[in-house]
């Protein structure tokens, strides 16, 4: 029998296999110098009052081995200045880039082996005054650095940001609802490891306002009723509140859903009971795989692709999102839904499918038994009806599947589907 290697040898192991490389961090440094040193001539040229700082985790020394990197660089305005996003592009007009939309527009420079996004953000001196959460950005790194002390606890916050991105729960973005990055790093330098913070998620219920789990870092609240009266009502909802250390009234992990939340204490649970690097590995969703086991299990089976027309990434990620759950509702009126994944990656598509049990059948409520011309309708059509309660209802008998109520789903609700923002929908 072989012997279950400890949860810390895994985790060494994984380690060299999770940091970029030497040699890709300088090629990264040089472009990313070079970068910086045309932008600030660019700024002075133009006689604005702007710094520029590199943020995100290329700053803090916190990155993890990718297909594609992204380096975050922040053009920081001095408070007189309005139209930020405008001044940027014409800052950056000798580059060739791609204009995103978010709070404030950004730009997105393709460096060929990894991305910069260039953000606009305002200067504050106090981080809790700031008009727009990127102006945030700036504290949170000084906060950051400031708080690792040294290079394990760096090893540390990898390790989650691996754990989380191969378990697609890395990213405050709509259609993921995940732990940001600054959340990660909040969270190991207040645990101060990998495996505690797993550990402490683990055991973490599903409550309500008033038990749930209140990390405040710098004690900004005497207590956690303080933090339930203090803070806006949208930042409670998700299922831990966690204090941003810069700024009291704001909750670094708002963007975790339920689900994902869930998740992630599942696959913790997972590592802790059978520590393995394959729990570091990001897996593509098996679609042929997903369809044999619902054959086996004489399921329904359904694969979806959505294309949409908003732009690429969270806009387009949460168009989608949007659609891959409204269909599972649907669905779930006909038929018990036993598995459903969700693969989006970036672009403007997204895959996904569902396994399914038919019903059998359904229960139709119909008009009141007083209101009896609907009444005649609703016999004509459907034959098994009764009455109950002062209402007529049908047993209506499914006998379509799952394809099936697709394929008809699409064909009736063409406006729908634009309302939707889908430009295209393919079911197979």
């Amino acid at each position: 029998m072989k012997k279950r290697k400890s949860a810390n040898i895994v985790l060494k192991e994984v380690l060299e296999n999770i940091k970029p490389t030497k040699e890709q961090l300088k090629k990264i440094e040089i472009i990313v110098d070079d970068f910086k040193d045309k932008v600030k001539s660019k700024i002075k040229k133009l006689k604005i009052d702007a710094e520029i700082f590199v943020g995100g985790s290329f700053a803090k020394g916190t990155m993890i081995k990718k297909e594609v990197y992204d380096v975050d660089i922040f053009i920081r305005f001095d408070k007189k200045y309005k139209e930020i996003s405008d001044l940027t592009k014409k800052i950056l007009g000798e580059f060739k880039k791609t204009e995103t939309k978010g709070s404030r527009n950004y730009f997105i420079i393709d460096k060929g082996h990894f991305f910069i996004e260039v953000v606009p953000v305002i200067k504050t001196i106090n981080p809790e005054k700031a008009e727009n959460v990127t102006d945030l950005s700036y504290s949170h790194v000084y906060y950051i650095k400031k708080k690792i002390k040294n290079e394990k606890i760096r090893d540390e916050i990898k390790l989650a940001k691996a754990f989380c991105y191969a378990n697609n729960c890395y990213g405050a973005e709509s259609y993921i609802s995940g732990f940001s990055g600054y959340a990660l790093e909040l969270l190991i330098c207040h645990y101060g490891s990998f495996l505690n913070f797993i550990k402490a998620f683990e055991k973490m219920k599903d409550e309500s306002n008033q038990n749930k789990e209140v990390i405040d870092i710098e004690k900004h609240f005497k207590n956690k009723n303080e933090v339930l009266m203090d803070l806006n009502e949208s930042k409670l909802k998700s299922p831990v509140i966690l204090i941003d250390p810069t700024h009291k009234n704001r909750n670094a992990l708002a963007a975790l859903s339920y689900e994902t939340f869930e998740r992630f204490k599942k696959i913790s649970r997972e590592f802790l009971k059978n520590p393995s690097k394959k729990f570091f590995e990001r897996k593509k969703i098996d679609f042929n795989d997903a369809n044999n086991k619902a054959k086996k299990k004489k399921l329904n089976f359904a694969i979806i692709e959505a294309e949409t027309e908003k732009q690429s990434g969270d806009i387009a990620g949460s168009k989608l999102l949007k659609l891959y759950n409204f269909l599972n509702s649907e669905l779930e009126k006909y038929f018990s839904v036993k598995n459903k994944e969700f693969e989006y990656n970036g672009g403007k598509t997204a895959k996904f499918f569902f396994v399914g049990k038919n019903k059998g059948d359904i229960l139709l409520i119909g008009p009141q038994i007083k209101n009896s011309e609907n009444v005649k309708l609703f016999k004509k059509k459907h034959k098994h009806i009764f009455f109950k309660s002062g209402r007529v209802y049908a047993r209506e008998k499914i006998k379509f599947d799952m394809k099936d109520f697709l394929h008809s789903w699409k064909n009736k609700n063409d406006r729908k589907i634009k309302e939707m923002y889908i430009k295209k929908i393919t079911i197979n």
